[in-house]
């Protein structure tokens, strides 16, 4: 995966824009795009009393409402650190949105002035897709997008 040129693309979509909608279908789309490994990539916002609503995504359909105390998107939101998930069979409390599902990465993303926006959630259809280079770089890029 060549996040530095993923990361350049990124930058030189969403120079000057402010509207976080736009930035998180840009960015989806983009990382999406960018690697076989990722079967639905996206975002699912934080809209208040401890709930995520799907955002903007590729791929097939998304849950629509995640509470921050379910799932892999929930822990990412409950606890505002990264979830890096292997097998998605083995975490207590997954929730199967699409039963194809095998691995998960989801980051929390922070919007300025350091507010949960929500959570960049991207699965795979394969075992153990993920790894910590994955992670770092995309939160950098994310970094990059919404905390200017």
């Amino acid at each position: 995966m060549d996040y530095p040129s993923l990361a350049k693309r990124i930058a030189a979509l969403t120079q000057g824009e402010t509207d976080a909608v736009s930035l998180m279908a840009t960015v989806a789309c983009e990382v999406h795009h960018s690697d076989d490994r990722f079967d639905w990539t996206g975002f699912y916002r934080n809209v208040g009393g401890d709930l995520l609503k799907i955002g903007p995504y590729q791929g097939g359909h998304g849950c629509l409402v995640i509470p921050f105390s379910r799932g892999v998107c929930g822990a990412a939101a409950r606890t505002g650190q990264v979830q890096l998930v292997a097998d998605v069979a083995r975490f207590e409390g997954h929730i199967a949105c699409a039963s194809s599902t095998r691995s998960e990465l989801v980051l929390p993303v922070w919007y300025r002035g350091g507010t949960l926006l929500g959570v960049f959630d991207i699965d795979s259809n394969q075992p153990d897709a993920f790894g910590q280079e994955d992670a770092k770089a995309l939160a950098a890029i994310l970094a990059s997008v919404f905390s200017q």
